[in-house]
């Protein structure tokens, strides 16, 4: 591979805002990458839609990405991962992850009892994608599936520390705290900006999974597999090595984006996906 293609970006893509949560995790664990970031912010959610609606969506951001000469994928979004993640492999032609395996992974070697929780979109959950992982690696493991359905327009509304959020977070853990699980996954990536209220209410028996730094672990070696790493470090006199890109609303994403990123968001353009 050429040093020019090493020091490509990084496609990362999600239905919204979630998967700055995985931008953010790359951004500290492979500071010499750069990046080019996608939120679907005007089809939010995608944990409601069909999979032929979601494959749509991954197909025109993928389309879109590649114009921006990138080097590889990362599907920043459980539903799009559990729903399309082959379809975008055939799109992009080029190395692909996902956020599933490696949080499916991680959570199989913490595990001691062999009871694992996941929460997740409605689609993820009914895709029974994280299931099918984890029981394939260790089919005596019990996997207890839970829907949030809505946790995400809450997170989004930056109702992070609130007495509502709490609440509905105890009615949807409810049936995961009596099937006695140890581990919980994390399977959306808006919830570890939750991780602070769910850790207050499962209490610290239960191993919290994070697949957004999961993911960032595993596209380091994806990356150093496939001869693709930038290992050379970022100059500070080179261009801003972090692109923003949206389908709406791009002052909320900016907002939201510099609550939870280590770096200054000044700019996020409106992409007209639908033409892709």
């Amino acid at each position: 591979m050429t040093e020019k293609i090493n020091e490509a970006p990084i496609g990362v893509f999600d239905s919204g805002l979630g998967g700055l949560t995985v931008a953010r995790e790359i951004m500290r664990n492979l500071p010499t990458e750069r990046i080019v970031y996608f939120g679907d912010t005007a089809r939010v959610p995608y944990g409601s839609k069909s999979k032929d609606t979601i494959v749509r969506y991954s197909r025109q951001i993928v389309r879109f990405l590649k114009t921006q000469d990138i080097k590889a994928i990362v599907i920043a979004c459980n539903t799009a991962t559990a729903l399309a993640i082959d379809e975008v492999k055939e799109e992009a032609g080029m190395p692909v992850i996902g956020v599933i395996d490696p949080g499916a992974h991680m959570a199989v070697r913490a595990t001691r009892n062999k009871n694992v929780g996941v929460i997740a979109t409605r689609a993820t959950i009914q895709a029974r994608t994280y299931t099918t992982f984890i029981n394939n690696l260790d089919p005596e493991i019990n996997v207890i599936s839970q829907a949030c359905p809505l946790l995400v327009p809450l997170v989004e509304e930056g109702w992070l520390h609130d007495r509502i959020t709490d609440e509905i977070l105890m009615r949807y853990l409810d049936d995961v705290l009596e099937h006695d699980v140890d581990t919980l996954i994390l399977g959306c990536t808006h919830y570890p900006l939750l991780r602070s209220a769910i850790k207050k209410l499962l209490g610290e028996q239960v191993t919290l999974i994070n697949p957004a730094y999961e993911t960032a672990k595993e596209l380091e070696k994806m990356l150093a597999a496939s001869g693709l790493a930038n290992v050379r470090p970022m100059d500070k006199n080179e261009p801003y090595p972090y692109k923003f890109f949206v389908s709406d609303d791009a002052k909320k994403f900016k907002d939201f984006a510099n609550s939870i990123l280590p770096i200054d968001v000044t700019n996020a353009r409106v992409v007209p996906i639908e033409e892709y």
